[in-house]
């Protein structure tokens, strides 16, 4: 059964396509998407509508590894990005889907998270806990302005 929602508001100093792009390549999902304490592996992505990937969090205490996966539904490069995920062992079950709008703004770029479908075995409260961990990350990636 799914039943749970995240809704996450930040705005980045970073254009939208940078952040755009870090949605959509995988050395930079491994980088930034793992919440504090795992470690992550892309093992596929092939970043177009209809386009599948696959993920697996690896938690550095325990060694214990979750497999992830789902189907992009919906780019439109530096605006949105829709796709769906499952994990690997269909424990927890169900699909959710996360919904990422971008709009510039006149100190960077607003970012909205909308993560829906959440199954009602994970607390909501953990997966804000991660989602905020995950965005730090993310910033921390995207916001430099490093030149070639």
């Amino acid at each position: 059964m799914t039943t749970g929602t995240v809704t996450l508001h930040r705005v980045l100093r970073t254009t939208p396509e940078k952040i755009y792009r870090a949605f959509t390549d995988a050395d930079a999902m491994a980088r930034w998407l793992p919440p504090h304490g795992f470690t992550g592996k892309v093992q596929h992505l092939d970043g177009q509508v209809g386009g599948s990937y696959h993920m697996t969090f690896t938690n550095f205490s325990t060694g214990t590894v979750h497999g992830f996966g789902g189907t992009y539904k919906e780019l439109v490069p530096g605006e949105r990005i829709r796709y769906s995920g499952s994990f690997d062992d269909g424990l927890p079950p169900g699909e959710m889907q996360t919904t990422v709008t971008l709009k510039k703004v006149s100190c960077g770029t607003e970012l909205h998270v909308v993560q829906e479908g959440i199954p009602a075995m994970i607390p909501t409260e953990q997966c804000y806990l991660g989602w905020q961990e995950s965005l730090v990350h993310l910033a921390q990636l995207v916001e430099p302005d490093i030149p070639g």
